[in-house]
């Protein structure tokens, strides 16, 4: 871990501008949804393209040949000035990837500031694996061989906490009813209206217990970050901006003892004893160890809520209580908008879906906002601390620490 060289936190980057594009489903190129966010970003920071010495793009693996080179496909369309490029792939968590790969460039010296773009133009319906054959890889064999799509997941995980802890389908549905009432607070949301409880228990079942409005939905959309070192931010004039503090990106440990997406086994534990902490929970550990801070210390937190059953996972996950007590602390309305801890203020997935390069840099945006105060209606009282925190595909952590 790269440190400062006395306290066991990684130096600080600053966050000078924030920037989105309405997620929707516009039938456009992505590539437009990314540079109406980079320019968003741009103007937030004070800054103009020809300032930028580097950019990061999250890639857009579904968009033809240009976007597996999301970062100069980005520098095209907004003006080729020779910045340094990088392009990253991390499935969901390819946001917080590019968000990593900008800090170390900052805080190598390669570059002052940086821009990090991720932009989505998602297929209609649920993901589905790409065309071909490929017996090798878990995310084509737990569709091929199992049937097993990402709402069959969510099922499956929803099912375990209804066995393990006791949710039931009526929690679950309180978490969209959470989240929609936030969401239709947020300009840059798809869905902008309340939803009550009984219209997510007469909605369509996708994958029982789960209904149609348990499971997010996939979506065009974009989002982008100015990320500078905290020389140039006084520089520029940013006193006390936003600041990341910590980015964590690890890998699961050996044995995975949990079924993971979209792994479709677990290792044994036979020979060696498990972690102390699942996947999951280890990509908190990991943010708060570098962070020197601890859950207690959080104002609020941004989830991956791909479904209503997720979300309370990640109450836990993030050690926002103790093992099995999400319900109770959804209950008692501690993870709403005025509560201790609120949870996904910006109306999550539920109100957003899925634009999967974009939506982990998406939540970094809300961070950034809530911390300035600039969220207005949702806005979270005090807020000093926040936590952003989903994975991707083939054991991708991601989760970012931004404070003010």
């Amino acid at each position: 871990m790269a440190t400062d060289g006395g306290d066991g936190m990684t130096e600080e980057v600053a966050v000078l501008g924030a920037g989105m594009h309405p997620w929707g489903k516009w039938g456009r190129s992505f590539v437009e949804y990314g540079a109406v966010a980079a320019r968003a970003a741009l103007a937030d920071a004070g800054l103009k393209w020809r300032d930028i010495g580097a950019i990061v793009g999250a890639d857009t693996v579904r968009g033809g040949y240009p976007g597996y080179v999301a970062g100069a496909t980005f520098a095209k369309a907004l003006g080729w000035q020779g910045a340094r490029v990088t392009s990253v792939y991390a499935a969901c968590a390819s946001g917080a990837q590019a968000i990593n790969t900008a800090r170390a460039q900052i805080l190598s010296g390669l570059s002052d500031v940086v821009l990090v773009v991720g932009a989505d133009a998602a297929p209609k319906g649920f993901f589905r694996p790409a065309g071909g054959d490929r017996p090798d890889d878990p995310d084509w064999l737990r569709f091929r061989v199992l049937g097993a799509t990402n709402p069959t997941y969510f099922g499956l995980y929803a099912r375990r906490r209804m066995a393990v802890h006791g949710d039931t389908p009526e929690d679950f549905a309180q978490v969209k009813v959470k989240n929609a009432a936030v969401g239709a607070l947020n300009p840059y949301a798809r869905y902008r209206k309340p939803v009550t409880a009984e219209e997510v228990a007469t909605s369509a079942v996708v994958a029982d217990p789960l209904r149609l409005l348990d499971i997010c939905a996939t979506s065009d959309g974009g989002a982008a970050l100015v990320l500078a070192g905290m020389e140039f931010a006084r520089r520029h004039g940013a006193r006390d901006p936003v600041r990341i503090r910590a980015v964590s990106t690890v890998t699961p440990r050996y044995p995975n003892t949990v079924l993971d997406l979209p792994d479709i086994a677990t290792d044994s534990a036979v020979a060696v004893r498990p972690a102390a902490e699942t996947f999951r929970e280890s990509i908190a550990h990991a943010a708060y160890e570098e962070a020197g801070v601890g859950p207690e210390e959080l104002s609020f937190a941004e989830v991956y809520d791909l479904s209503t059953a997720l979300e309370l996972q990640w109450y836990e996950d993030l050690r926002l209580c103790g093992e099995g007590e999400a319900t109770k602390l959804l209950r008692e309305g501690t993870t709403t908008l005025g509560g201790r801890i609120p949870v996904n203020v910006s109306g999550g997935l539920a109100s957003f879906g899925e634009a999967v390069p974009a939506q982990a840099i998406a939540q970094v945006c809300e961070l950034t906002w809530q911390l300035r105060g600039d969220a207005g209606d949702r806005q979270v009282t005090g807020a000093r601390v926040g936590i952003s925190a989903n994975q991707g595909l083939f054991g991708h952590g991601s989760a970012v620490i931004a404070v003010r």
